[in-house]
């Protein structure tokens, strides 16, 4: 069974840096795909960075390009998202998600997909 485990986020002030990590069991990431989405209130879940193909391919939001860094740690199953130069907008819970790389978010590189396997969510609010 995969689980998918969040820590992290919190608040912290604009300028600063956070990371969040998503802790996966039951899931091998040597060929599937992680994404890291944000839900705002009042809006949609959207994803802001992901890894594909086992971490050959990575892919960030303009947006958020520069700021935000996927890290992935096979020996702890654990990937990271280290945010810096943080900014109020950056405000919302986050999200890790993944799939089978047969799966069409992980085919198709769809970091806003339609992902089978969720974490639990962490808020993240940032102060200006």
């Amino acid at each position: 069974q995969v689980q998918l485990v969040q820590g992290g986020g919190g608040a912290a002030q604009a300028g600063g840096s956070v990371r969040l990590s998503c802790v996966v069991s039951g899931y091998r990431a040597s060929k599937n795909c992680i994404s890291w989405l944000r839900q705002t209130p009042g809006q949609e879940r959207r994803g802001v960075a992901g890894v594909f193909s086992g971490g050959e391919y990575t892919y960030y939001t303009p947006s958020v390009r520069g700021r935000f860094n996927i890290v992935q740690d096979n020996a702890k199953n654990t990937f990271y998202l280290d945010i810096s130069g943080l900014k109020p907008e950056d405000t919302g819970t986050y999200y890790c998600a993944a799939d089978d790389w047969r799966a069409a978010p992980c085919r198709h590189r769809d970091i806003s997909g339609d992902f089978t396997y969720w974490g639990q969510g962490i808020q993240v609010t940032i102060a200006s």
